[in-house]
């Protein structure tokens, strides 16, 4: 541009002196003219240059978020792969979920009809016991306990105070309760005896657990007497330990005197069954 300059002034110099004023004017007007046009080239081609240098940095970023895009697309493949195995993969899970849950709903339906024919088992025995013992004694109760039937009787029906002799009523009672385990041969039948807190001592017997386990023995010799089998009967004497009401009365005291025979599956029977459910659920859960 300098350079330019230079060289018009030079030749401003030499026309000067060698031309008219009048070509000088139109030299000059020329001159001005081209200038102004360079100078308009000039900053188009800057504003070109700037361009071109915003253009190249867009086409990096461009061409650096394709690159990007190209890996995203990749890593989608990929991940639909594996969302496609992991799909199956759960809906092979689900399938054995769902069949899990109808072997477990099948269990507790199986478990429902077993506790319903328990039920109806129980009610039937309470009925039977209601039936030939009979409810007209206030000191005979006939139950219900944890699924257990039972039948409670105060010692005024067996015994007399302090003794483990059986009394003659006992034996109209006991032959009843005696024909009831007959019909049950799948059952046992369990006699605990109890007694009050007071000390006691007599003869061979030395304290409460004593007579309370004479009491029981006396009264499973009575049912195997009156028919009833052996093998069905268990006697157990539980003292002063397990009482009804605080012995602080002599009417507690009499209420804690009892002799319960509970009526229940035979334990046997009742762990093997238990065996064999576990044995099956060892089993299923293996497989």
């Amino acid at each position: 541009m300098k350079k330019i300059l230079i060289l018009a002034t030079c030749f401003g110099f030499i026309f000067t002196s060698c031309v008219s004023k009048k070509e000088f004017a139109e030299l000059e007007a020329r001159y001005k003219t081209k200038s102004d046009l360079l100078n308009t080239c000039t900053v188009k081609l800057n504003s070109c240059e700037s361009d071109k240098s915003l253009a190249e940095a867009r086409a990096n970023s461009l061409e650096k978020r394709l690159a990007e895009l190209k890996k995203d697309k990749e890593d989608l493949i990929i991940s639909s792969k594996d969302l496609t195995m992991l799909t199956k993969l759960g809906a092979s899970n689900l399938e054995k979920s769902l069949e899990s849950l109808k072997e477990k709903d099948l269990k507790i339906s199986r478990l429902q009809d077993a506790l319903t024919k328990k039920d109806s088992v129980t009610l039937a025995l309470v009925s039977s016991l209601k039936k030939e013992v009979g409810l007209d004694d206030e000191d005979i109760e006939i139950n219900v306990e944890k699924g257990v039937v039972f039948i409670s009787l105060s010692d005024k029906v067996l015994f007399k105070s302090g003794s483990y002799n059986l009394s003659s009523r006992a034996n109209e009672i006991l032959g009843k309760v005696a024909t009831v385990i007959n019909g049950k041969p799948n059952f046992e039948a369990l006699v605990e005896g109890h007694t009050d807190n007071d000390p006691f001592k007599k003869g061979v017997l030395i304290d409460n657990w004593d007579l309370s386990a004479k009491r029981s023995t006396a009264v499973v010799r009575k049912l195997v007497e009156l028919g009833a089998s052996p093998a069905q009967l268990i006697a157990a004497g539980r003292s002063e330990f397990v009482p009804l009401v605080p012995n602080d009365s002599a009417d507690n005291k009499s209420t804690n005197r009892r002799t319960k025979i509970y009526i229940l599956p035979k334990i046997d029977q009742f762990y093997e069954m238990i065996e064999t459910e576990m044995k099956t659920l060892s089993t299923e859960e293996g497989n």
